[in-house]
């Protein structure tokens, strides 16, 4: 027995010693775990906040059409509005995701078919790659989603109140399901613009300029509303409800916070909260910019404001921001918003030159401020080349337009995109939605 007692109370002693270090190799593997998993959480908590903060912005789209369209068309614009964000979301999920993200390696673009989510539970799944990527896939498909919706949504106001409903979501259908994820994947998804060095944080370029290229090309084969442009002259053709449509840019204001700042990605850490603030703020103040730039341009230049100016002045200088929202001092923001209000003011008296008909300024609003906003990247991001802004938009704009140029023209030659002269003049919440002109003329 005492032959064995001092082998037991040597085994003892380094039992003992060993002991605190597997309990620290234990706690260190406890504690990557939980800021794994906490991160996850938080990082898909950002994703599903900042998506459903974009789907309101269909709601304000829809508001800000409304307003600026006459009494005749709004039932026609809210239709069109719910229906294109219903037909986005699952043209994005057939084919639209998986273009934009899955194997783009680089190239051109992804892959076609529809994107699945993960096992319910997350049982089957890989779950520490899940921990590595950061988010849930759902949560990610959802976010992008709701970008490509707002796309289709910059088309809608443009050409309204003399677009034929079912050759719009046609061409809604090909540029949610095709077009947008296809120019999405060259930058977000890794394709070649990303590899070029290309940066376009929130999507001035991506989203805005997209959606304002597929407008302008419908609105030339389209041609202008009857009676718009008289003897050279442009006749004013007042919106039903300015309250609506300012009700609208500020939903559309408030849906942009989760527009840029989701678009951080990550919410898993200090820094990362402390930029999504940034960002918050910069959005704001550049929003406060074109309003403000806006206001005082139209009162110099036209000697009266002009509300709708202002309306549109706030959501350049958001546009103007999204490209780089979290570089800019807090001036910057303010300058960089400021000159998307003044893009707004000169751009759409000249737009009326060219007799080029948008109803809502989408076109100055989305496609120039969208375009002013990529190239002026490098001002506050070192990292970035003019040259390469320069080159992603010029790719981006020749594709979109021309491919949406495509499709109009198709389907203008197919089954026409115009409604008829006395459909226009009637309305077409008459003609098309089958609203009564007047319905408090109507008894019963």
């Amino acid at each position: 027995m005492r032959g064995l007692i001092k082998p037991i109370i040597a085994g003892a002693a380094l039992a003992s010693l060993a002991a605190p270090a597997s309990a620290q190799v234990a706690s260190a593997a406890d504690l990557e775990a939980v800021v794994n998993n906490t991160s996850f959480i938080l990082n898909t908590l950002l994703f599903l906040l900042g998506g459903f903060l974009v789907m309101w912005m269909a709601a304000g789209f829809a508001m800000l059409e409304a307003g600026l369209v006459r009494s005749k068309n709004v039932s026609m614009q809210c239709l069109k509005n719910i229906s294109l964000y219903s037909v986005a979301g699952i043209m994005f999920w057939v084919t639209g995701y998986s273009l934009m993200y899955v194997g783009v390696d680089g190239g051109f673009m992804g892959s076609f078919g529809p994107y699945g989510f993960d096992a319910v539970g997350l049982e089957g799944n890989d779950v520490a790659g899940l921990l590595d990527t950061g988010y849930s896939t759902a949560s990610d498909w959802f976010f992008q989603m709701v970008f490509c919706a707002t796309t289709a949504s910059i088309v809608s106001g443009t050409l309204a109140e003399r677009i034929k409903f079912w050759p719009f979501m046609i061409f809604v259908a090909i540029l949610t399901g095709i077009l947008y994820p296809i120019t999405g994947s060259w930058q977000w998804g890794g394709g070649f613009l990303s590899e070029a060095g290309f940066s376009d944080f929130a999507g001035s370029t991506l989203v805005h300029s997209v959606g304002g290229w597929a407008a302008l090309s419908g609105a030339i084969l389209l041609g202008a509303r009857k009676g718009k442009y008289v003897d050279g002259r442009v006749q004013p053709m007042l919106g039903s409800s300015i309250p609506l449509a300012t009700l609208g840019t500020f939903i559309l204001w408030l849906g942009w916070f989760g527009f840029n700042g989701a678009s951080q990605l990550a919410m898993g850490t200090i820094g990362d909260v402390a930029d999504v603030s940034r960002i918050f703020a910069n959005t704001n103040l550049a929003a406060a910019g074109g309003v403000v730039v806006a206001v005082i341009l139209t009162q110099l230049v036209y000697k009266k404001m002009d509300v709708t100016m202002a309306l549109n002045g706030a959501l350049a200088g958001l546009v103007s921001i999204t490209a780089e929202p979290l570089a800019p001092s807090a001036l910057q923001s303010i300058l960089i918003g400021g000159v998307g209000g003044a893009i707004v003011v000169f751009a759409v008296p000249l737009l009326d030159k060219l007799k080029i008909d948008d109803v809502v300024g989408a076109i100055p609003v989305h496609l120039l401020a969208g375009i002013f906003g990529t190239l002026v990247v490098p001002l506050s991001n070192d990292g970035v080349s003019f040259i390469t802004q320069l080159y992603g938009v010029a790719a981006i704009g020749a594709f979109t337009f021309i491919a949406s140029f495509i499709i109009w023209f198709i389907l203008k030659a197919s089954i026409g995109i115009r409604v008829s002269e006395e459909d226009e003049y009637a309305g077409l919440d008459q003609a098309e939605v089958g609203v009564p002109a007047y319905p408090e003329f109507v008894s019963g």
